[in-house]
């Protein structure tokens, strides 16, 4: 009973801190209930689908997809085209979706192509593959557009007649899966559609751990040498699972950008990949396993830190600006302590292994 209780405690121990001082800030920070709720319900349905694209790549053994910034980027391409051709509504968005698609899958055939020349070191890998890939980015949405790429609306491109504004306003797709079927629960506002998205995208993960691929993904997690001797393509799996989480990622940007209604061109993708990793790990996932609840469960405790912390910093010493300084402190600090305390149970793990075979082979010498 007590090795259980231990053991719970060192695989939660990362949402145990997190819940301890988001109840011990929520008094302090003076905020009601009701605000909260409701702005979990609005965070809940604008990040989920950015994060729940993090959970195929760690069933698939490659750890968390810091290239998740490949598939936003893919998805603020489509953005740009759709607002530049005045494409309204839900037709914007779907048709921005359409456009973004093709370049998330050779964006992400591309990413898994580099983390298979590089296995053992895929999170490093993918942050500075990030890095390249927004150099491109912002070459073409700089230089070429409106100077390759035709483009027609004056309202966001440059004075100098090429490259694209720094800010560009969504206004035209603004809200509009969030508001297009609402429904009011007491005070509530609940964007049903948007839900009903993100419900869709929680079955289809279930479904595909489920198929042939999914189960293939799954063997490749847990022994990469034994797969191969299986018969599994393990190098093509691979890239498939990069290039799903690129394609869901893709589509999260866009979903994020038309709640938030405004596109900051050259930055809006940029923490994206940082912001969703510390909230799947705030909610208990690893390196080497991750699920729904782990994605859910961190969004709420993530944003819920995120919303009290600068409310508790400025009641605690009068000063907004220290809670800012708090959350993003604690933003890269979690994923830091996890990927520590994820090091630290391998080795544990492995340490025992090594007892337990040494004890097996100490008995049989005894016999």
């Amino acid at each position: 009973m007590e090795n259980k209780g231990k053991k719970f405690l060192i695989n939660n121990i990362v949402p145990i801190v997190i819940l301890i001082m988001i109840v011990m800030a929520i008094p302090i920070s003076g905020l009601s209930g009701g605000y909260l709720v409701q702005e979990m319900i609005s965070r809940l349905s604008r990040n989920s689908f950015l994060v729940l694209s993090l959970i195929i790549p760690v069933v698939a053994g490659m750890g968390l997809n810091f290239g998740i910034v490949l598939g936003a980027m893919a998805g603020q391409l489509g953005l740009i085209f759709i607002t530049d051709w005045r494409i309204v509504g839900m037709e914007g968005i779907l048709l921005a979706v359409i456009i973004s698609l093709p370049i998330a899958v050779l964006l992400g055939i591309l990413g898994g192509y580099i983390l298979n020349k590089a296995k053992g070191r895929e999170m490093i890998t993918s942050i500075i593959m990030g890095f390249f890939i927004n150099g491109v980015y912002q070459l073409i949405v700089l230089y070429g557009m409106g100077n390759i790429i035709p483009m027609t609306n004056k309202k966001i491109i440059l004075s100098r007649g090429y490259g694209i504004r720094n800010a560009i306003d969504l206004k035209s797709i603004r809200q509009v899966l969030d508001k297009s079927m609402v429904v009011k629960v007491g005070e509530f506002t609940i964007p049903l559609l948007t839900i009903l998205i993100i419900g869709a995208l929680c079955l289809f993960i279930v479904w595909f751990r489920k198929t042939k691929l999914g189960q293939d993904m799954r063997a490749i997690g847990q022994d990469m040498e034994i797969a191969k001797s299986a018969g599994i393509a393990v190098e093509k799996t691979r890239i498939l699972s990069i290039v799903i989480s690129t394609v869901l990622a893709s589509i999260g940007q866009i979903i994020f950008l038309q709640n938030i209604g405004t596109m900051n061109t050259y930055n809006s993708h940029e923490q994206i990949g940082m912001f969703s990793i510390a909230a799947i790990l705030i909610g208990g996932a690893t390196a080497a396993k991750a699920s729904i609840p782990n994605a859910l469960g961190g969004i709420v405790l993530f944003h819920l830190m995120f919303v009290i912390s600068p409310r508790a910093g400025k009641e605690l010493v009068g000063s907004a600006q220290i809670g800012e300084f708090f959350r993003v402190f604690i933003s890269y600090g979690i994923i830091a302590l996890t990927l520590v305390l994820h090091q630290w149970r391998r080795e544990q793990e492995n340490k025992a292994e090594r007892k337990k075979m040494m004890d097996i082979q100490l008995s049989g010498g005894e016999k």
